[in-house]
């Protein structure tokens, strides 16, 4: 199936989309959706309150770390602006790959546990919001409003979570390896996208 990316142009940069933004979302929220999987199945008795729980947290840092990239990132886009769309490919690039990588590298062993600490949690969210923060950096190089991109990326990392929780319980261990795949697909996809449209 092919996906269409939309672009808008204004004053002669590129300006990402809601379409883009949600793809980006999507694409990064896999990583938590494969760790909100794998929750669903190891903890027992995981009431809703619980789960909105998990969610929350994984979903703050998710939004949390491309803010901070992106900070990072407009400190030397002024002096990377005729490269800043291969810097934005490359690092989408081998996020995707990574992502790919890491998933076909995974097991699926899984004991039963009791619901993580709250420091568990944080440490998970920080683990699978990492490459948000790579993100954030190439979200630097293009004209977006961060602010809505974070909301959006946040919003969508909230509801995959909760869906990811949910699946575990039902869908079974294999679901979490497959479905990070097609998210570090996604990510390849979206940076071959931000450099064929300054080409």
């Amino acid at each position: 199936m092919k996906v269409v990316f939309a672009s808008v142009v204004f004053k002669d940069s590129v300006n990402m989309d809601f379409l883009t933004i949600i793809l980006v979302a999507v694409g990064l929220s896999f990583d938590t959706f494969a760790v909100s999987v794998s929750n669903g199945l190891s903890i027992t008795s995981l009431s809703f309150r619980q789960a909105i729980k998990i969610a929350f947290i994984l979903a703050f840092f998710q939004a949390l770390m491309p803010f901070l990239g992106w900070f990072m990132g407009i400190q030397v886009e002024q002096f990377v602006s005729e490269y800043d769309h291969w810097i934005a490919f490359g690092l989408l690039l081998l996020l995707g790959m990574k992502m790919i990588i890491e998933s076909i590298k995974k097991t699926n062993r899984q004991k039963d546990a009791e619901f993580p600490k709250l420091t568990i949690i944080i440490g998970m969210a920080i683990a699978t919001s990492i490459d948000a923060l790579v993100v954030g950096i190439s979200f630097a190089f293009v004209k977006i409003n961060i602010y809505y991109a974070v909301a959006i990326v946040g919003l969508v990392t909230f509801l995959v979570s909760m869906i990811g929780l949910l699946f575990g319980k039902t869908l079974g261990r294999k679901l979490g390896r497959e479905i990070e795949v097609f998210g570090g697909i996604i990510l390849i996809a979206i940076g071959i996208k931000i450099l064929l449209s300054h080409v």
